[in-house]
């Protein structure tokens, strides 16, 4: 008799503090940055991944933050965009003071459950809250950089016209290759707004999404009563819980 011994896997990747250095800083919001990054050691990225962000200020002391990556994994730049948590200890160096030239130290990417390819087949459909946008964007960027074709719809809420992460480039990538996206604003409206004006519920989700016999890839990621709130309805709609899957944060912004 022969034994065959099954494959040892590899093992993980420990992950290396490295320097990132800011080479621009894009405004999207009133309260939110894109930092453009140069990290030499970068070893590239999945649609869906984030990074952890360390500042050591100069007493010694660390502070450290979870951000979702912004750009497609085809991009020549790493990209994170941050929404400034006026309490945080984070966000508001950089949301609001970093500039270019600024160093700071990075690790990842991490994460592998969140995160997808033009490779998975079916439809996308992605549903954001606020910032949570950040990696759904990162999604999209690829679907277009790598020249996906299969329907992609964002269904994203926001409290504001002022506060919608990517504007213009959203409205941009919502008219290309099969690409659609959808705006619902929860508090105001401007004058001759056509879009949805309330929370995300089962009537929008049932008139922007997929029916579930599409058997769609879902993504949601926002503050947690919309992420739990989505993946309940879509589930009660009859779509395959394996097929959503989710990331949160909480009040003070998550992962800030």
């Amino acid at each position: 008799m022969t034994v065959t011994e099954a494959p040892v896997a590899a093992p993980a990747r420990r992950l290396q503090w490295m320097t990132a250095t800011v080479r621009e800083v894009i405004a999207e919001t009133p309260r939110a940055n894109s930092l453009v990054l140069e990290v030499p050691d970068w070893p590239g990225h999945r649609a869906g991944q984030h990074v952890d962000v360390r500042l050591t200020g100069e007493d010694g002391y660390q502070a450290q933050r979870s951000y979702s990556i912004a750009s497609a994994p085809e991009s020549p730049s790493l990209a994170i965009t941050v929404e400034r948590i006026a309490e945080g200890e984070v966000s508001p160096y950089l949301a609001g003071e970093a500039r270019p030239g600024d160093v700071f130290e990075l690790r990842g990417p991490i994460g592998g459950y969140f995160v997808w390819t033009t490779a998975l087949e079916g439809p996308l459909l992605l549903v954001a809250g606020g910032s949570g946008v950040v990696p759904l964007m990162a999604m999209l960027r690829h679907r277009a950089a790598a020249g996906g074709t299969a329907p992609a719809t964002l269904l994203y809420s926001s409290r504001t016209v002022d506060d919608i992460i990517y504007r213009a480039e959203l409205e941009r990538l919502g008219g290309e290759g099969g690409a659609r996206v959808v705006h619902t604003l929860t508090r105001t409206q401007p004058p001759g707004w056509n879009g949805f004006a309330r929370r995300i519920d089962r009537a929008m989700l049932e008139a922007v999404g997929f029916a579930a016999g599409a058997r769609p890839r879902i993504f949601i990621c926002g503050p947690t009563p919309l992420v739990e709130a989505a993946a309940r309805t879509l589930r009660d709609i009859g779509h395959a819980p394996n097929l959503i899957k989710t990331e949160r944060f909480g009040p003070t912004g998550g992962s800030q």
